[in-house]
């Protein structure tokens, strides 16, 4: 080999080493760009409070709160905002990128426009203020808190699974609570109210979202023309989210409105939301076969704008997890007192809306595809079932001030479609009704273009050909009993969890003090 050979083979070396270099420190530099943003974040935060808490009493304690507020909204972002885009991730109606972007706008306007009363319920209903009076203790109570309820929600993100934030949030200032001042500490009327809505919504989630699938199923899926069914209900389904979530928004925005204006402006915004729906369909229907593969075509828009209520709906719960102890911190710091009722400023909001989308964005994945996919398979219709019971639970709860878990909803809803869809492939007379007159008809030579829906779909249960068969879903369940166990398990171990480790917090916090 020439020298001039073995030179320009030794530079091709050279460059093909460092451009394995290159893409190794390309690969290295993405995986520290999260938790890179993340830190900044938190640094942002933490100023943001030092420019409205300058000068004031216990204005580190409240600039450390602030921080770690941000840290837990990160957290509960990653974690907790997996179940309202997931099932609509799962059904393939929206790709990640798209998911994440609106769940993040929705978020942080659910967030400011109407977190308010849960965070009031965090702040101020848990922890008596005439048994904790000192607020020096109740500042160091609910910081413990904080940090508990981070630290588990991070390690359950770790692992892949949906704990529940409010869970984490409510154990860890019982915790600390019965740490700083026994177990009387406790307002168990409040806590019971909130432990029964727990074990509640769940069941209410599951039911209400078995209730939309089987008239989805009944009413469009199983009728000969499934088109011209869903022409006539999909419209329908979208004006009542619509009607539903506008008759919310009065309420909160304008608390001063009765309930006359209030039902007149639910009914008008039915009324349009059909109308715009309507015309939609009908044009989105145009040509379209008489197969399952429709339908999915034709909910995949009512999915997305089911995805971004719950985001909405969310934020509006599961913001004061992140700063309902913040708002106590600041307002037990400023007036040197504990008191009945907290203010609530307004940068204190923004920390968790932001918060909670900034986590969702640059964590959020993992989980997404574990409630969209891995409890049971979705569709578009199903998972529209799920997105809308859960949005209607979650939305009424927050009207009433009640901080429920959207984990245990979301994942219940998902958990009821699984176990209907078990149910009802075995036991729907109108199903084997519904199949008996498509077998007749191949029969008779007879079937039609309006007769011959889903013989092709792929993977679909309501599909006769490609469907399991009853011998197959005693074999394997649709719903994987495995994640069941799972996920009971860790919602089991939470408020415990949670709770000793805010106790632990504040032991410590009282040791460095």
């Amino acid at each position: 080999m020439s020298d001039g050979a073995r030179s320009k083979h030794t530079l091709d070396k050279d460059l093909g080493r460092l451009a394995d270099i290159e893409e190794a420190t390309g690969f290295v530099a993405r995986g520290f760009l999260a938790p890179g943003l993340a830190l900044l974040f938190l640094l942002l935060a933490a100023s943001a409070a030092a420019i409205y808490v300058f000068g004031q009493p216990q204005a580190i304690v409240v600039v450390i709160a602030a921080a770690m507020a941000a840290y837990l909204a990160m957290n509960i972002g990653a974690n907790d905002v997996a179940n309202n885009v997931g099932p609509a991730v799962g059904a393939k109606a929206m790709t990640m990128v798209s998911a994440l972007i609106i769940a993040a706008i929705f978020e942080t306007a659910g967030a400011l426009i109407a977190g308010d009363a849960v965070v009031a319920t965090i702040s101020s209903n848990i922890i008596q203020p005439e048994v904790v009076s000192d607020p020096a203790v109740l500042i160091r109570l609910m910081l413990a808190g904080l940090v508990s309820s981070a630290l588990w929600i991070n390690f359950a993100t770790w692992i892949g699974a949906p704990v529940s934030t409010t869970h984490s949030i409510v154990g860890g200032v019982v915790g600390a609570g019965a740490a700083a001042a026994g177990l009387g500490a406790v307002d168990w009327l409040s806590m019971t109210t909130i432990a029964t809505s727990w074990v509640v919504t769940p069941i209410l989630g599951a039911a209400v979202a078995i209730v939309f699938q089987a008239f989805i199923k009944t009413a469009i899926i199983y009728q000969d023309d499934k088109i011209a069914a869903a022409r006539r209900w999909v419209p329908l389904l979208i004006a009542l989210m619509a009607g539903s979530f506008a008759t919310y928004l009065v309420t909160k925005l304008f608390p001063g409105a009765g309930a006359g204006v209030t039902a007149l402006v639910g009914i008008a915004c039915f009324l349009l939301a059909w109308a715009l729906s309507h015309r939609s369909v009908l044009a989105q229907s145009q040509g379209l076969e008489n197969r399952n593969r429709s339908l999915r075509k034709l909910f995949r828009l009512p999915l997305i704008g089911s995805a971004a209520l719950l985001s909405f709906a969310h934020g509006a719960n599961d913001v004061a997890n992140a700063v309902g102890p913040l708002a106590a911190i600041v307002d037990a710091a400023r007036k040197s007192a504990v008191a009945d009722v907290v203010n609530i400023p307004f940068w204190v909001m923004l920390i968790g809306a932001l918060g909670i989308s900034c986590g969702l964005l640059l964590y959020g994945p993992k989980l997404v595809r574990v409630v969209g996919g891995e409890i049971t398979k979705l569709n578009p219709m199903r998972a529209f079932s799920v997105a809308l019971a859960v949005a209607i639970i979650v939305i009424v709860a927050s009207w009433f001030g009640l901080p429920v878990s959207s984990t245990h909803i979301a994942v219940g809803a998902v958990f009821g479609v699984g176990f209907f869809r078990e149910w009802y492939i075995e036991n729907s007379k109108h199903r084997r009704a519904y199949l008996e007159r498509r077998r007749q008809l191949k029969k008779t030579g007879k079937a039609g273009s309006k007769n011959e829906s889903a013989e092709d779909d792929e993977d679909d249960d309501d599909n006769p050909r490609k469907g399991p068969s009853n011998e197959e879903i005693t074999r394997r369940r649709l719903v994987r009993r495995a994640h069941v166990r799972t996920i009971v398990m860790a919602w089991a171990t939470t408020v415990p969890a949670s709770a000793l480790l805010a106790a632990t917090i504040f032991a410590l916090l009282g040791a460095v003090s």
